[in-house]
């Protein structure tokens, strides 16, 4: 160590106890000094000190680690110091006034100012007075400490994400900015809180004056005597609520006054859940009004919203005097928003959708949909020349919704005979609407006007074979276009191993290896195993879900047999399809030719303990980039003494092989289906 940071450290030690006045005894984990320091500067910048901008003015590399250990409220006023020039007129009091501790942060910055001038040869001093780099690795790493599991969902971007259908996503450009990150989640987390207390029947207040919980407000570095205004929801939304853009809410926050506790607010996406009540109505469309020029999107869940309510919304997304909106996702989820009475849609959301220019993505899940309304839809897509990319109409009966209406009506002359097409259409799906094989014949007169279609799912729909058969002419163009249909979805659609096998046999050999095909939950048996061993050779397919098929051994010897020497599987799902010792010899031939797969689901497949030493060689030979074998459920694995040889096996410092639990003798094996 040089003599002059030597010195620098050995005079902060004993200055340091001075100053702090505590000297660790007997404690299992003595504190460092600087630790020690940290604390007595993260309760000053909590105080108010009117001197903090001192701290900006120490060597870069002392001011780094003391970023990297702030708690995030101190954190924060920190960075409010930078941004507002070295802190003039000093960082807002929180309330707290004590000043001892004023007293005792006063003398350690004025010893480390003091040593800075005698070391300053050997520091380089801060030029600037904020570093983003610096500040948002201290946010992530905050962010990560607090909210571990969900540190890994959260991925730099190009553009904003479309994901909002499957879970609130949050809406970032380039590279992640942390802090807003931070403070946005930990405003939803006051404002989940709020909404539990405002639920109770007793409540009849302002829900601004709603106190958050003591774990949520210690969680940002507040300890100790923390002043009252501090714990209020109000206080937190005035704060941090200019870094929301994407807010969960609750029925009972959608009031009048959570515009004003949202006004500094740049929204980009709400979700609202059980919005039931004309009050929540009218709350919800306050807000939607104050921020429609920066919303991009809305979901609805768990909302009962009739057709007048509808209108209402729409309007207040609109552009004062137009019908123009900026909204890209729309996404209403296990709500009622149609009137099952009526033929016809409400007006608002035809509108909605006809002058949506931005809009990318419709989500209708489980509305209760007629198939009139379904026709519609389209129709209306269709005749406005959208842009839209994704269309989800699924959990709704919508049977017949082409087979048994008129053709000849307005509402399918466009659907039906004209050159319309809707030319940015990428996603379809149309999964759990009853639909039938009439409807699949039907359904290949609709997807000629989808040129660019890459993913259609028909799931959970009664097709059948014939329905298969009706889509199998569509299904072969599609593949030999320029841009070919890459991901194909027919789980549980009452296939049978001779209609698949026929679908299978069909299919080209495809200049564009296709992405995803998936056929679980089909009854389908061993008669499949043939083509699909040929298909997988013949399509290069990445992702292929073959769960709860009915394989059986006989299948896997089969499928075993026939497969090609080298497959491009990237995720392969085998899982339920009682397989015992073949599956496992067919998990160890997968691993050894297709060297590009990462992951394996092998679950329920009754392999045997001899399947353990069959597995084992093929990891051994393996080179390739597996990162995940899943064997949940094959409780046999766990008598053979060797099981924990597969453990043996990492990918990023983890086990590759997930093992299962044994059975308790309480709680017998069930192979029913």
């Amino acid at each position: 160590m040089h003599p002059d940071r030597r010195h620098y450290f050995a005079r902060l030690i004993r200055v340091g106890y001075d100053i702090i006045g505590v000297i660790p005894k007997k404690m299992p984990e003595v504190p460092t000094l600087f630790s020690l320091c940290v604390q007595e500067i993260a309760i000053a910048v909590l105080d108010g000190y009117e001197y903090a901008q001192d701290i900006l003015e120490l060597p870069s590399d002392l001011v780094d680690c003391i970023i990297l250990n702030l708690p995030p409220l101190a954190l924060q006023n920190i960075y409010e110091l930078s941004v507002d020039g070295c802190g003039k007129g000093g960082i807002a009091s929180n309330g707290i006034n004590d000043g001892r501790k004023r007293g005792r942060f006063h003398g350690v910055m004025s010893f480390i100012k003091k040593t800075n001038t005698v070391c300053k040869k050997r520091f380089t001093k801060r030029e600037d007075n904020f570093r983003y780099g610096d500040f948002n690795t201290a946010w992530k790493m905050l962010f990560k400490k607090r909210w571990p599991e969900h540190i890994k969902k959260i991925q730099p971007i190009n553009c904003v994400t479309t994901q909002y259908a499957s879970g609130m996503c949050s809406l970032v450009n380039q590279s992640v900015d942390w802090q807003q990150l931070y403070w946005e989640k930990h405003l939803q987390s006051c404002l989940d809180d709020a909404a539990e207390i405002a639920l109770l029947p007793a409540f009849d207040g302002y829900i601004g004056e709603l106190r958050i919980s003591d774990s949520i407000v210690n969680a940002i570095g507040h300890t100790g005597n923390i002043a009252c205004n501090c714990l209020k929801l109000s206080y937190h939304c005035n704060k941090f609520g200019h870094y929301a853009r994407c807010l969960k809410l609750q029925n009972v926050l959608c009031v009048a006054e959570i515009c004003e506790l949202l006004r500094g607010s740049k929204l980009q996406a709400l979700v609202f859940r059980r919005i039931i009540s004309s009050a929540q109505v009218n709350g919800l469309c306050m807000l939607l009004n104050q921020h429609w020029e920066t919303l991009l999107s809305l979901e609805f869940i768990y909302c009962r919203l009739p057709p007048n309510t509808i209108n209402q919304i729409c309007n207040s997304i609109c552009k004062e005097g137009s019908r123009i909106h900026g909204i890209q996702h729309l996404c209403v989820r296990s709500s009622t928003i149609f009137d099952r009475k009526s033929s016809s849609m409400p007006p608002g959301l035809l509108s909605f959708i006809s002058s949506g220019r931005s809009l990318v993505s419709l989500h209708f899940c489980e509305t209760k949909m007629q198939p009139i309304f379904a026709t519609i839809i389209f129709d209306t897509l269709l005749q406005s020349s959208s842009g839209i990319v994704t269309l989800e109409i699924s959990d709704n009966n919508i049977a017949g919704w082409l087979s048994k209406v008129d053709k000849k009506s307005t509402d399918f002359s466009s659907l039906l005979g004209s050159n319309l097409s809707l030319k940015s259409l990428s996603v379809l799906s149309l999964r759990g609407n009853n639909l039938h094989k009439e409807d699949a014949e039907e359904l290949n007169r609709i997807l000629v006007h989808m040129p660019n279609l890459r993913s259609l799912d028909l799931s959970d729909n009664p097709l059948t074979d014939d329905g298969i058969r009706n889509l199998i002419p569509y299904i072969i163009r599609a593949l030999e276009k320029a841009h070919p249909l890459s991901d194909i979805k027919i789980e549980n659609c009452n296939l049978s191993g001779m209609g698949v096998s026929e679908l299978l046999g069909n299919l080209p050999t495809l200049k564009e290896p296709l992405k995803t095909l998936s056929l679980a939950d089909n009854d389908l048996g061993s008669y499949v195993a043939a083509p699909l061993a040929k298909f997988l050779g013949n399509s290069g397919v990445r992702v292929l879900n073959i769960e709860d098929i009915e394989l059986g051994p006989l299948g896997f010897q089969e499928l075993e047999k026939e497969m090609p020497n080298k497959m491009a599987l990237f995720d392969i799902n085998i899982s339920k399809n009682r397989g015992g010792i073949r599956a496992a010899y067919f998990v160890a031939k997968v691993i050894l030719q297709a060297p590009d797969l990462v992951s394996i689901n092998a679950g329920g497949n009754i392999m045997p303990p001899e399947s353990v030493k069959v597995i084992y060689d093929a990891l051994k030979q393996s080179k390739g980039k597996l990162e995940r074998l899943d064997f949940t459920g094959n409780t046999q694995l766990c008598h053979s003494s060797y099981i924990s040889v597969l453990l043996e096996f990492h990918c990023h410092g983890k086990p590759i092989v997930v093992i299962p639990s044994l059975r308790t003798t309480d709680a017998p094996y069930d192979d029913d289906p």
